[in-house]
């Protein structure tokens, strides 16, 4: 007989930032996560983290994510065969169909109790690694254009390959920021900008007008994100590539933004897809449309942010410059020890599972008490 689902705790952690982060316009110093771990009759154990971004609504906050966890899917998955991840995903649908979020905690938790169960990583389980380094994307905010090419300066002298610089701060000054990084850091650096959805049409036409000479990787998300067509219309006639993020939400929309033909590249991460199994499936889709992926998400825990690596490395249609940085973004960890992507890059880890352990002290000092 398997041994079945014992115990899912939902732990609901604070982690500070290392400065303040501004994105699409809204300063942040802290990022509020969930943890979660399941336990088996056995004594197996999995783990997994998710984290909401700042910017989250309901009922996709991290509290709101928390309770979910820990009142609904939780305590429906007690008796339940952690390796039956359909099972564990239809459950969690179930009881939670407009938390993706929710649902991806208890998913990966589960695979990755199953993949310590066989001793490997998480990689293997959707397939296997066809890399073995995976490279990180540095980032630089809306800062003053010489304040934003020293920065830039930095993440290249560390190691990165390629970074990406927020704009949303009016043409000029977003011109100028662009302008000066691409100056500091000469042209074996590849550059993205992201408008985090800041632009209407007109303005982000004359942005990339703009920077014509910089030459950007591409231009992530320069218009709201149900504004499809208008997204299309900047991919027309910007001469710049432009990827959809805010406009993915999931599987459906991800079909969405292909018929629409408004992106040539896409990007979402795990909690995004609501599940590990749902982004390998996204990948595929992503990748039979003929659209490259950037793959990860701003702030997070290691746990979270090793399963994108692991992820990353199962598909070589995943641009290299992964956006799974938060590690770098917050001043400690809630596992044993703390994942180093400072350099820019990171060899294959090999598990098992994610080969991270949680510990509980730290899990301790940095929680947060969520409604309920």
């Amino acid at each position: 007989m398997k041994a079945t689902i014992d115990q899912v705790e939902v732990f609901s952690v604070g982690m500070p930032l290392v400065g303040t982060f501004t994105s699409g316009g809204k300063p942040n110093n802290n990022t509020q996560c969930v943890v979660v771990r399941v336990t088996s009759a056995d004594g197996a154990v999995g783990i997994s983290s998710i984290d909401p971004s700042n910017k989250a609504v309901s009922p996709n906050t991290a509290a709101e994510l928390t309770a979910a966890m820990r009142d609904k899917v939780g305590p429906a998955l007690i008796g339940e065969d952690p390796g039956n991840v359909n099972r564990i995903f239809e459950i969690g649908s179930m009881l939670a169909p407009a938390q993706p979020g929710a649902v991806a905690g208890v998913e990966l938790a589960c695979i990755e109790l199953v993949c310590r169960r066989m001793g490997i990583a998480l990689h293997d389980y959707v397939g296997g690694a066809v890399l073995d380094r995976l490279l990180f994307n540095g980032w630089v905010g809306e800062l003053p254009a010489d304040d934003a090419a020293a920065e830039a300066k930095r993440w290249q002298d560390a190691g990165f390959k390629s970074v990406k610089i927020k704009v949303g701060s009016g043409v000029a000054k977003d011109s100028d920021r662009v302008a000066a990084v691409r100056d500091a850091v000469g042209s074996d650096m590849k550059l993205r900008m992201d408008a985090n959805q800041q632009c209407d049409v007109g303005q982000a036409l004359e942005l990339c007008r703009a920077v014509k000479s910089c030459d950007m990787q591409l231009f992530e998300q320069p218009t709201p994100k149900d504004d499809l067509a208008g997204l299309a219309q900047v991919r027309r006639e910007g001469g710049i590539p432009i990827m959809a993020d805010e406009s993915i939400s999931d599987h459906a929309s991800l079909v969405r933004v292909i018929k629409a033909d408004c992106a040539d590249f896409v990007k979402f991460g795990i909690k995004q897809a609501g599940g590990l199994l749902p982004s390998a499936r996204m990948l595929a889709t992503a990748e039979a449309a003929g659209l490259p992926v950037v793959l990860g998400h701003g702030f997070g825990l290691d746990l979270s942010t090793m399963a994108e690596i692991m992820l990353g490395a199962t598909s070589r249609n995943i641009v290299p410059g992964l956006e799974c940085v938060g590690p770098l973004k917050v001043v400690d960890t809630v596992a044993t020890t703390k994942l180093d992507i400072g350099a820019g890059s990171i060899a294959l880890p090999s598990g098992p599972g994610l080969g991270i352990e949680l510990d509980d002290e730290k899990l301790a000092q940095y929680s947060v008490t969520a409604p309920g």
